[in-house]
Parts: C-alpha cells; structure tokens; sequence
C-alpha cells in the first residue's frame, strides 16, 4: 500500500497517515503467516496471531469504527493476505452487535476480541436465507432461564477458529406474542453446537454451523427480542464500504504483479510492456483501479465526518468497486498468460480471491437494486443543476 501524505490528502487526518505508517510496519508479519504451517488451520491460526495488533481497528472498545482506518487497513490486507483480511472483518462483523446494543457485561468481554486472544464469526446466512434476511428460521425457544436454540448456519467465516458467534434467530416477543429477529452471543463450545468446516474456492477459515438444542441463558441476548434485523443492517452498514477496500488492495496486488511480469517479459523481439495491446490492457487497469478506490474513500470519508449512513455512497462503493478490481484481477490473469493460471502463481490466487467480494455483505445486485431505487425514488440528485 503506498500512501504518503502527498496522495489523495484531502480524506485523511494525521492519524491516518500515522496509521498508513504501521501499517506497512505488519506487512512482514502477515506475509510469513501465508506461508505458516502444514495445514490450512495451522494457517487460519497464523494469520488471526499476526493480526493481533490491527484488532483494535474493528473492536473499538472506546468508541466507534473509524471508517478511513477501516478501509486502510483492508486495502493493505488485500493487497497482503486475502485469509487475513476475511478473518479481519469477520472479527468487527461478529462483535459489532455489542458495541451497538450489548449489556455492560458483554461489552466488557469484548476485551479478548479487542486484543485478538479470542476470535467472533457472525452467523446471519442460513440454507434458505442469504440476501433475505427476513427469511430466516433458526428459532430461540424460551426456557426457564434463557433460550434454546435450533437452526442450520451456512457460510459463516471464521466458524473453524472462533470461540463465539453473534447468532440470529427468531424468538417470541412477550409484548406482541409475535416473532420478531434476535441476536445472541454465543459460545461454539456448548453442547449441541457442532462447526463443519468448509472448503471455499480460496481457503479462510469457513464452516456451517448446526444448533441443536442448543441452551443460551438470557445474558446471551444482545439487545431486546425483535431487535436482530437493525443490528444485523447496521452491523453490515459499518463494514460494507471496507470490503470496497479489500478488493482494491487486492486488484492493487495483481496491479503491480502484472506490471512487473510484462515489464521483464520478453516476446517478439521487445518487452511485453512496450506492445500496444499490454499497455492498454495497463491502462484500463489503472483507470479502475484509481476509480474504485476514489469511490471508496468518497464513502468512507462521508461517514465519518457526517455522521450519517450514506447508504447510496456506500452501496456504489461496493459494487464499484468490487466489480472493477475483478476487471483488473482477470486482465492480469491475462496477461500473465498459461502462468495466470497455474495454482500457486498469486494472480491466480488472487482469480479466485476476488470473487467471493461481489457476494458477501450484499451482493452486487443487491447494492443495484439499493441505488437504483434511489435514483427511482427521488431520494439522491440525478445529475448536475441545468
């Protein structure tokens, strides 16, 4: 990641280039633990150690999420570690609940999360609910003392290393009698939890969760019954705009990998680079690139100094961006040739990296139907004054 006080100054305070600074200091970290251990866990658990120290970028235990900080620090993971960056995230996703509603004793325990001793995963998606999150069914039975959970949780990250999950299902409302979204704190140690792991195209640590039976007292309750859909909205809110980061510091990688590779290649006589057709592959490679991360910072700057959602900012954002660092991941796969595809090179890596971005915390149709409806709506400006 390369950020000096002379680039795009005008989204960033002093302590962000302070933290553009320490950010480069972990790179080496992070990238050994790519390289850690035998095993895909062995790797999970290496990359959530050297994260360590960013953690208290996503569990700020002393106020609220500092967007730009955010998405600093998930452009230099993408950019680094795509394992990193999702167990990153998934970190903030999964203790956010509490920082928004949670008891006084359950903010306190957020401590160990703070410090990265302890890791959360964020079990919302089920078998039949992704992007209808009204469409959930895991249920919260009352009990003498709590609740008691049942349900199947699908595609939770970080499900094979965390020790707790902020867990959505449906309980009874006592004032209305009605069922109403809910979340809950709960530790994957208890009886009637089991975790499978999971296989993803690029490996993080992922899994299903079954709940059977599954015993939570009423301290586990985050917030009041029915209130699961406003924190599960304003928890993804948070965070949406960051995964914008991530896929920049991503395509940024396969950016400066491709560059390097037809700078040094040589075919018909003279440096791949010097062929008309590479570079204006390049071209369009950088005009993406320098436009998803405009749109990123836009968003993330927007919130932080006003205070506000900015749902359409963020929701152009993400699909933006996203979407263009996968033109570029594939231009560069391209350019590398029979190389972009051989397993292990880090374009092809980066290929299969790129993808899960356009699908998770709102897929790409789901951030057009956002803007879209706002521009049908009325609710943003639809051009410049006439």
């Amino acid at each position: 990641m390369q950020l000096s006080s002379d680039d795009l100054p005008m989204f960033f305070d002093a302590e962000h280039l302070a933290l553009a600074d320490r950010l480069r200091g972990a790179r080496d970290a992070l990238e050994s633990a790519e390289r850690a251990g035998e095993t895909e866990h062995a790797r999970d658990r290496a990359a959530a150690a050297a994260l360590e120290g960013l953690f208290e970028l996503v569990v700020p235990l002393a106020g609220k999420i500092d967007t730009r900080k955010l998405c600093l620090a998930r452009e230099m993971l993408g950019y680094v570690s795509a394992r990193a960056d999702s167990i990153f995230a998934v970190q903030g996703l999964g203790t956010h609940p509490i920082l928004l509603a949670g008891s006084a004793e359950q903010r306190a325990g957020l401590a160990t999360y703070a410090r990265g001793a302890s890791i959360a995963a964020f079990a919302l998606t089920e078998p039949n609910a992704g992007s209808d999150v009204a469409a959930i069914s895991t249920t919260a039975t009352p009990t003498g003392g709590g609740h008691r959970l049942d349900g199947d949780k699908l595609f939770i990250s970080n499900a094979t290393i965390a020790s707790h999950a902020t867990v959505f299902a449906r309980a009874i409302d006592p004032r209305t009698n009605a069922p109403g979204l809910t979340a809950f704190w709960v530790s994957l140690d208890l009886p009637g939890v089991r975790v499978i792991p999971m296989a993803a195209s690029a490996p993080h640590p992922i899994g299903a969760l079954e709940l059977r039976g599954v015993d939570v007292p009423a301290s586990a309750m985050i917030g009041q019954v029915g209130q699961g859909m406003k924190l599960a909205l304003g928890t993804l809110d948070a965070f949406r705009v960051s995964v914008g980061a991530a896929a920049v510091g991503m395509a940024r990688r396969a950016f400066d990998e491709a560059l390097a590779f037809v700078t040094q290649r040589t075919q018909f006589g003279k440096p791949l680079v010097e062929q008309q057709l590479v570079q204006a592959h390049l071209a369009d490679m950088i005009v993406d690139l320098d436009a998803a991360r405009l749109l990123v910072l836009r968003a993330a700057h927007a919130k932080d100094t006003t205070g506000e959602r900015k749902t359409m900012e963020v929701s152009i954002a993400k699909l933006g961006a996203t979407e263009a660092a996968s033109r570029v991941i594939d231009r560069a796969v391209q350019l590398f040739g029979g190389r972009g595809v051989m397993v292990g090179s880090i374009v092809e890596h980066l290929y299969r990296a790129i993808r899960p971005l356009r699908i998770y915390e709102g897929t790409s149709e789901i951030q057009r139907t956002i803007i879209g409806r706002a521009l049908a709506t009325g609710q943003v400006n639809k051009g410049a004054p006439q």
